[in-house]
Order: structure tokens, then sequence, then C-alpha cells
């Protein structure tokens, strides 16, 4: 008997981009796969709604599709002497 891996769903590339565009402009996060009224963000924005650097990861409840992305921040390169 042969076992099948479980893979985790991932958004298309394009939904993808569109997704994580959206969440660095900070507005809502519908899914584009399914159409769901909201996407889960992981970890949460803080009150301030200003990005926290690292690892975010978007998922919709529905579709359980996943995107997972590193949020850099608003860091400004370094200025050239």
């Amino acid at each position: 008997m042969e076992m099948s891996r479980r893979h985790v769903k991932e958004f298309r590339p394009d939904e993808a981009l569109g997704l994580i565009s959206a969440d660095r402009e900070g507005k809502a996060l519908p899914c584009p796969s399914c159409g769901a009224a909201t996407v889960t963000r992981s970890p949460a924005r803080p009150g301030h709604g200003h990005p926290v650097e690292g690892r975010v990861s978007l998922t919709c409840g529905t579709c359980g599709r996943v995107v997972t992305y590193i949020d850099r921040g608003s860091a400004t390169p370094a200025s050239q002497p």
C-alpha cells in the first residue's frame, strides 16, 4: 500500500504577489483563490500598524492556501559616502 504525501496548498505566484503587496500596504486581505473575506496574517500587525520585520505567513481559513514571505520592514539602504 502506497502512502501519499500531504502537500501544503500554496497560492499561485500571481495570487501570492498580490497578497504580499496588499499586506505590505496594510490593506484588507481577501483570498484571491476562493474569495473568502479575509486571510489571516501571522504574526498579527501591532496596534500601531507598522510592519514587524521577519517571516510573515498569510493563510486562508476557508481553502487553506498559504504564502510565507520575509518582511524586511521599512529599512532604508545605507547612505552613500
